[in-house]
């Protein structure tokens, strides 16, 4: 009888423990992300030490997967995914949505900001704009991270202005397709993964993008040259649902923040020490690195910059003017 009433206790404790087993198993939240870039970028690498130190942090209660190549969704739709709750985090370049409302184009008005240090001050005073929209739309921001300075990619030698007159250049958002109008060139929007056969197939022979995107899509197999003339300096930023937010537990909500901190700090440190390893590559593999573009390009540039700010200025009106005072001071 003993024995039998032993039987029934481990039995009883068994199952205890496979229903609290369970109920742990089932309180995990699981997210999903949708990350533009392939895994070897530094964006998408970032991401995932995010996912992972979130993971660590909650004691795997919060757990992220990161569909990277944009598996989940393209560019132009992650913010829409984010927040309809399609997805619940999205990593998405800041300036796509330039369309939607031009304080998110701060970070690519031309030749603004040319180097990190002024690229991180003008964040830092837009940043509470940029969030404040967001916010409106059911989107809580986490961190953001930058691209490396865009640059000139082309397949023949640029020596003046004119030499971009009727080229077919990539633009990939708002504020690139209206650089490329200032520059004489014909803007073609296209995305990442498309740079290789359009430039193949003469879709387009030149375009404007960081030494990250170059390296990424092998750009020495398609195009010959390179201007380092740091036009602006994009950011991605990670964005999440806020009601999906809202719902998790304070603990986690804490964990989620400090691990964005982090994540962004790490962010800037990588683009930072990878720009010039970048730009040796491409430089390694065949491609005429030029430094700058030639004066008179450069001083053509000067002057599509100061035309895209007082255009940038007028449709953002006196915040916009806030914002730019903030940063030169």
């Amino acid at each position: 009888m003993k024995s039998t009433a032993s039987g029934f206790a481990l039995s009883a404790l068994a199952a205890c423990l496979i229903g609290f087993s369970s109920v742990s198993a089932q309180a995990a939240e699981r997210w999903n992300m949708s990350a533009e870039q392939p895994d070897g970028n530094s964006i998408t690498k970032v991401a995932k030490a995010f996912a992972k130190d979130v993971t660590d942090a909650t004691n795997g209660e919060l757990q992220i997967r990161v569909h990277s190549n944009s598996a989940l969704f393209k560019r132009p739709e992650v913010k829409r995914a984010v927040q309809t709750g399609q997805v619940q985090l999205g990593d998405v370049l800041m300036s796509v949505l330039g369309n939607e409302d031009a304080i998110f184009e701060i970070d690519s008005v031309p030749f603004l900001a040319r180097n990190y240090d002024d690229a991180k001050k003008l964040w830092e005073v837009s940043r509470p704009a940029v969030e404040a929209r967001l916010e409106k739309q059911g989107v809580k921001l986490l961190y953001a991270m930058p691209w490396s300075p865009q640059s000139i990619f082309t397949k023949t030698p640029i020596n003046t202005m004119a030499d971009f007159k009727g080229m077919k250049f990539r633009a990939y958002n708002p504020a690139t397709s209206r650089m490329t109008e200032l520059m004489g060139a014909v803007p073609t929007v296209i995305q990442t993964g498309e740079v290789p056969q359009a430039f193949s197939t003469g879709m387009i022979s030149g375009m404007l993008t960081s030494p990250t995107t170059g390296v990424d899509t092998q750009a020495w197999d398609f195009s010959k040259y390179y201007y380092d003339v740091k036009a602006f300096i994009p950011k991605n930023f990670v964005i999440v649902n806020a009601r999906a937010f809202a719902r998790l537990p304070e603990a986690s909500q804490q964990a989620v923040l400090a691990a964005a901190k982090r994540a962004e700090e790490q962010g800037w440190a990588a683009a930072q020490a990878e720009t010039s390893a970048l730009v040796a590559t491409l430089a390694e593999n065949g491609m005429e690195v030029s430094e700058s573009a030639p004066s008179e390009v450069e001083a053509g540039f000067e002057n599509i910059g100061a035309t895209m700010a007082a255009e940038w200025l007028q449709r953002t009106g006196d915040e916009g003017k806030a914002i730019i005072d903030a940063y030169r001071n």
